[in-house]
């Protein structure tokens, strides 16, 4: 056999650990793992010597704000930058314009990004249309998203067209979920309580950032915590998958922790803004809108990462959420009505392998946050998310010791700027390869839009089969 290219020379993330391997890829996929004279010849042969090569990272939670938002974001940007770094698999958000809660919508969307992405890709519908949610699992949707939010003077991201917050609503849109067997993702949120402290603070005439990033960590978490205590009981109920949101609440933290001792079906994502950004309350004093709107409160940043340790918080999810700055500035004055969300797929990955290098997470960990538990939970694995023989040969190498500092004018997004601008890190991506081809290499977009391919999950007892394998090797 001969190889379309075998990359040799580097350590490899393999779903058995980090091994010293040759890659040989023919036709898009990985065709075997070896070294020395076992390894095929091949059209290129790459010496990667000094390098890590791990499984390319699966986005499940971006907004790259195509259609209706692209003055922010479009699919070329959003997937240059993903590209960047080191996501080989992106799945978008209901909430661009039309909202996705059809299937000729979620068709319309996968087509832009047929047309567009650098990357393999998904999109996640919102399932408030319930004669909807059926056919939309059967066009390819591999997961759901519920958004117990709307916003507090403006009306995007979080529109009220896709806000759910009655209880009965939520347990009726549970049950048709289950039905498809995809997970449910809810950002969890209490709408009623968060609008009681939101409308005292506006009527008392304070609107800054520093009030609004504490309120929902204000009254030690019951704005997260009461409604993932709900979501929880809800689950246990009616037996659906529970995907969660935006974790960082210790008391929800103990909550789940039980859930998962009790062998329900819940998953959880935190986002690196939550580790990096919203855990100071220095930096949210210094950066303002820049921030997000939120503070996770005082002495959590620990537990969180003991819970990205031990399986607790399964995934991170880069929730990539970009804004123009003239969106973002009004916040210094009235952060109720500043858009919400940061830029983050493009820095994510590089601020994870800093604290590889610091001690604080283990490279196995973090190839299992970043590629192999979402492909498992959303049911991609083992085509995506494992550098092994038989799957898409999405890989991304970086280098581990290579210092960089991220810089605003270095990022992809169209909204051209970052939070972290000016943080030095140490771990950089070299190249992304998606199905064995290069979309970025030597520190350069080479890919070319609508290179990426509309990835489905797997279904049925196939689907539950991989999910109750991942279950049981979690806490």
């Amino acid at each position: 056999m001969k190889a379309d290219l075998v990359l040799t020379g580097a350590d490899v993330a393999t779903p058995g650990g980090v091994v010293r391997a040759d890659i040989a890829i023919k036709n898009g996929r990985v065709v075997c793992l070896t070294s020395g004279e076992l390894t095929p010849a091949a059209d290129e042969v790459i010496n990667l010597s000094g390098k890590t090569i791990l499984p390319g990272g699966v986005d499940t939670h971006t907004h790259l704000r195509e259609p209706g938002f692209t003055h922010k974001e479009d699919i070329v940007t959003g997937t240059q930058a993903a590209a960047a770094g080191g996501y080989t698999m992106v799945s978008g958000m209901p909430n661009v314009d039309p909202v996705t809660t059809t299937v000729e919508r979620y068709l319309d969307a996968i087509e832009r990004y047929k047309q567009s992405s650098l990357v393999d890709f998904n999109h996640n519908p919102s399932p408030t249309r319930l004669e909807e949610v059926g056919p939309l699992a059967e066009a390819g949707a591999m997961g759901f998203k519920v958004f117990m939010i709307t916003d507090k003077g403006a009306v995007y991201p979080h529109m009220p067209e896709l806000g759910v917050h009655h209880q009965g609503r939520l347990f009726e849109i549970a049950e048709e979920v289950k039905k498809t067997g995809r997970p449910m993702m809810v950002h969890p949120n209490n709408q009623e309580l968060i609008d009681t402290l939101s409308e005292r603070a506006i009527k008392a005439g304070d609107t800054s950032y520093q009030t609004v990033a504490r309120l929902s960590a204000s009254y030690d978490g019951i704005v997260f915590d009461s409604a993932i205590s709900y979501l929880c009981r809800l689950q246990e109920v009616l037996g659906f998958h529970l995907h969660i949101l935006h974790l960082r609440s210790p008391r929800s933290l103990d909550v789940i922790r039980q859930a998962k001792r009790n062998k329900q079906k819940v998953t959880v994502e935190t986002n690196p803004h939550m580790m990096f950004l919203c855990n100071d309350w220095n930096e949210i004093e210094r950066l303002g809108p820049y921030a997000l709107n939120l503070w996770n409160g005082p002495d959590t940043t620990d537990l969180l990462w003991q819970c990205l340790r031990d399986g607790v918080i399964d995934v991170i999810g880069s929730d990539h959420a970009p804004h123009l700055r003239e969106e973002k500035e009004i916040g210094w004055t009235n952060m109720f009505v500043a858009a919400n969300g940061t830029p983050k797929i493009q820095e994510t990955l590089p601020l994870f392998l800093d604290q590889v290098n610091a001690g604080r997470i283990s490279m196995n960990r973090l190839v299992e946050i970043f590629s192999s538990a979402p492909a498992k939970i959303f049911g991609l694995y083992p085509r995506k998310g494992a550098i092994q023989v038989g799957s898409d040969a999405d890989l991304v190498v970086v280098d581990t010791q290579r210092k960089q500092v991220l810089r605003n004018e270095d990022m992809l997004s169209k909204c051209g700027w970052s939070s972290w601008d000016g943080r030095e890190v140490t771990g950089a991506v070299d190249h992304t390869l998606v199905r064995g081809q290069f979309v970025y290499r030597d520190s350069k977009i080479v890919g070319k839009p609508g290179y990426g391919r509309h990835t489905k999950p797997l279904r049925g007892e196939e689907a539950d089969r991989m999910m109750d394998m991942y279950a049981a090797a979690r806490v």
